[in-house]
């Protein structure tokens, strides 16, 4: 498997908490010559299933909020031969700093493996062995969405978001559109900025993609398969090219 070929593993699809149905948030773009894993929720736990060779490693936060984070606590069990790069938004290693380390868990100073921990401001990166822009979403804290090149393939990660021209620029044309599906069918609220599954299919078309996976499904709002099954199918008569993740589901893009 070359960096042109990725495959995509969904670690945790839940958003708000771990239930019977899913983790909370985390995946990983794998590839022979790096690995790229997705926010840090309780997912996080199997990524040494994966993540065993002497390659960089990068962890791209989208936001702080606990499902999102909460796996950091297990990075203890992992060995990162190269180390282990975390990405954020400005003003992440401060909010890092105070949650990760005791009496709460271990510091990420004191794992057995180097952390560099980078702080991102909006637009494109050319610091990485890929293509690399980020913008802010819209949702109740400051929230990065992610657009990856790599080799010829562009995939678009934005969760926890409503629908933007941030997460269309991100994702246009994208081989993979990888979005969050917290709302019920129909369901939208101002406050709490999420997608339901219309809009998120409604951002895929819009934004030209080949794929769409809905995944970060509320805990709380999709407790059964069946429920987001229901999603799948309302997201498909807009964009039929949808998928509804579920946890150690694998795709290869």
């Amino acid at each position: 498997m070359t960096s042109k070929d990725i495959k995509i593993h969904f670690l945790g699809t839940n958003g708000w908490y771990s239930s019977p149905t899913g983790n909370t948030t985390c995946l990983l773009l794998e590839t022979d010559d790096f690995s790229i894993i997705l926010d840090a929720g309780n997912g996080l736990h199997k990524i040494d299933r994966f993540v065993k060779e002497d390659k960089d490693t990068y962890l791209f936060l989208s936001h702080f909020h606990i499902d999102h984070i909460s796996g950091l606590h297990t990075l203890a069990k992992n060995r990162f031969p190269k180390g282990l790069k975390i990405i954020c938004h400005v003003g992440g290693k401060i909010i890092l700093d105070n949650v990760i380390r005791q009496p709460y868990t271990i510091a990420l100073e004191d794992l057995p493996y180097d952390v560099t921990v980078i702080e991102l401001t909006e637009g494109r990166h050319d610091i990485f062995p890929f293509g690399l822009v980020c913008q802010d979403l819209i949702h109740s804290t400051t929230c990065y969405g992610y657009r990856f090149e790599i080799g010829d393939k562009v995939i678009s990660y934005c969760t926890d978001t409503g629908k933007c021209a941030s997460a269309l620029e991100l994702s246009q044309n994208a081989d993979i559109l990888i979005t969050e599906c917290a709302h019920r069918p129909g369901e939208t609220s101002d406050s709490w900025p999420h997608l339901n599954p219309q809009e998120a299919a409604e951002m895929a078309r819009e934004a030209a993609v080949k794929r769409l996976v809905l995944m970060h499904f509320d805990a709380n709002a999709y407790p059964t398969k069946e429920a987001r099954q229901e999603a799948e199918r309302i997201a498909q008569d807009i964009f039929p090219q949808t998928t509804a993740a579920y946890d150690d589901m694998s795709i290869r893009v």
